[in-house]
């Protein structure tokens, strides 16, 4: 990270001055885990978000959606275990009804509380247990841990970060926590993403800051090639630290801490991909443009042939020019390289002769570095995305019996 930039220990989204959250096992996922939490901020909040655009769409996501339209929140509830997707009037019922008891529980306006829920499609909330367990809801400056663990569905360990930004006049932090492992391939997927900050920003940077940081983070990252209908990433900033109003004038250290901090919980994810045991990487540098690089690189990523032989440690870099080819990007054959781990098994189109043994055994790590030239342009993207187990199978075979 930049040298202004320091990595709090065992930061989480309530590390922001402000910031609360709580949560409880309510008995959604009926097992004895936290499921349901709260996080609240003690001032109101300028607000942005990203949402997925997968046609079909959660309830949560289509009211907090439009409880941002003004640009403000405070607080935020989120379950897990149930996504409250395909679930009609009654569905969206539920989810007002959510934003409406958690509002009255911290004497705030409904319009001002945002919903969040993941897990399983077609299934109603048991909303008698959600009552019940938004009042026992205890908010305190540590429960960001706690939020994190509540939003897990086959995840097997939080995410979370916070980082201090030295400023002038005075510093802020950036807090964030994050979900997902399954049903992640975003284009803002089953993806959720709530960040804090103390700062005061304004409220256009805020949402264009946060765009640009997903664009280069979430939206480049797939685990499996789905897309979400409840993918969520919101931004609260409510302004306690008492900084100048970050804007587009004075704000390249937000836009930067506020990047890595997204890049970090994004890498999260992937390296948790369901039954995932490596992180691959993919650069795709020179091409036409920046779009064509980013088309390129996340197809290449997201490629089932490319993951499986990660997987298996073949380095079958036939595999990856193939699925270059059908990315739509522009690609001259003959000015191509190709690059396993820094080694180039392809240079201007043609195989190079490289130590097969070597190259399958540097596969075995646990992060995958695969390097495509395109020669045409300045376009540069990188995207991430994880090999492909038996696993990854046994896991989404048996999800809901």
């Amino acid at each position: 990270m930049d040298s202004g930039v320091k990595v709090i220990a065992s930061g989480t989204v309530t590390s922001p001055q402000g910031f609360l959250a709580g949560a409880v096992q309510s008995g959604i996922k009926n097992k004895r885990e936290l499921d349901l939490a709260v996080l609240y901020s003690e001032e109101p909040c300028v607000a942005a978000g990203a949402f997925t655009t997968n046609a079909i769409k959660a309830a949560s996501i289509v009211l907090s959606r439009r409880h941002l339209q003004n640009r403000n929140a405070q607080a935020i509830v989120v379950n897990s275990g149930c996504a409250n997707v395909c679930t009609g009037d009654s569905g969206m019922a539920d989810a007002e009804e959510m934003a409406s008891l958690v509002a009255g529980k911290l004497g705030i306006s409904p319009g001002d509380t945002l919903v969040a829920s993941t897990g399983v499609i077609g299934v109603s909330l048991p909303m008698e247990r959600i009552r019940d367990g938004i009042r026992k809801i205890t908010l305190t400056r540590e429960g960001g841990h706690e939020l994190a663990r509540a939003m897990l569905t086959t995840d097997t360990f939080a995410k979370e970060i916070a980082v201090f930004v030295e400023a002038k006049p005075s510093g802020f932090t950036i807090g964030g926590v994050a979900k997902g492992a399954g049903m992640i391939h975003p284009d803002m997927a089953t993806m959720l993403c709530f960040l804090t900050t103390d700062a005061a920003v304004d409220a256009d940077f805020l949402q264009v800051a946060l765009q640009r940081a997903v664009d280069a983070s979430f939206n480049m990252v797939t685990v499996d090639g789905d897309t979400s209908p409840s993918d969520t990433v919101v931004l609260l900033a409510n302004g306690l630290a008492q900084t100048e109003t970050i804007n587009d004038r004075n704000g390249e250290a937000f836009r930067e801490a506020l990047d890595e901090a997204c890049l970090y919980l994004a890498k999260c994810v992937v390296r948790d991909g369901e039954g995932a045991t490596k992180l691959i990487e993919v650069a795709v540098e020179g091409a036409l443009t920046e779009a064509e690089a980013r088309l390129a690189a996340r197809t290449i990523a997201g490629s089932p042939l490319v993951k499986a032989a990660i997987h298996g440690n073949d380095p079958n870099w036939g595999r990856i020019v193939a699925a270059l080819g059908r990315s739509g990007a522009e690609v001259a054959e003959t000015k191509l390289n190709v690059y396993l781990n820094n080694v180039c098994v392809m240079k201007q189109g043609c195989p190079v002769p490289f130590d097969k043994q070597k190259v399958s055994a540097s596969l075995g790590d646990k992060e995958v570095f695969l390097r495509l030239t395109l020669n045409l342009g300045t376009g540069r993207a990188t995207a991430w995305g994880c090999d492909l187990s038996e696993e990854y199978v046994t896991i989404n075979s048996d999800y809901t019996t």
